[in-house]
């Protein structure tokens, strides 16, 4: 059993996930949540810890920051759109039971005192911004499982999940030898 309760967006979404996952799961509902859900996760986080899984999409992310920015120290679980896409429908529900347990088992903490490891001027020297680097950020948020960003949005997901300089170097490093 996962110790942490999963927060998803909706009824599928727990049924796939307890499908995957002998587990505990909240819905929010959607985007316009009730007005206690913050305060429900608040006392899950205190009492078991939370992990938030959300779709890959807009929706899910506006979710996701704003769990994240009520509810200090909660994981975070990624799943890409690949993995979460059945007949252009994207959502947690629609991805397999071991995509599932492999974005729920690499859940990072967001640290609630974000480290400043990494700057803009670290994303240009690793060709993480500019021409051909969204690509670059797929493969390496597919790899720590922090999902997809723009170049800003990635600076920030490397610094508020605790990526190393060297985890970062050698993800670079294996990206480039491919």
């Amino acid at each position: 059993m996962i110790k942490e309760i999963i927060v998803v967006e909706g009824r599928d979404d727990e049924v796939a996930v307890k499908r995957a996952l002998d587990c505990d799961t909240i819905a929010s509902g959607g985007l316009y949540y009730n007005k206690g859900f913050l305060e429900e996760l608040k006392k899950a986080q205190e009492e078991r810890g939370i992990i938030i899984f959300t779709d890959p999409d807009y929706a899910g992310e506006k979710i996701r920051k704003q769990i994240n920015k009520a509810v200090p120290g909660a994981k975070n679980a990624f799943l890409d759109q690949e993995n979460a896409i059945k007949k252009g429908d994207i959502g947690v529900e629609n991805a397999s039971s071991s995509a599932i347990v492999e974005a729920v088992m690499s859940a990072k903490p967001q640290e609630i005192q974000r480290n400043e490891t990494f700057t803009s001027s670290d994303l240009v020297q690793l060709g993480l911004v500019g021409q051909g680097s969204k690509e670059r950020r797929i493969a390496l948020g597919k790899k720590f499982h922090i999902g997809y960003g723009n170049g800003k949005q990635f600076l920030k997901k490397l610094n508020t999940y605790n990526i190393t300089r060297e985890e970062l170097a050698k993800a670079v490093e294996e990206l480039d030898e491919r």
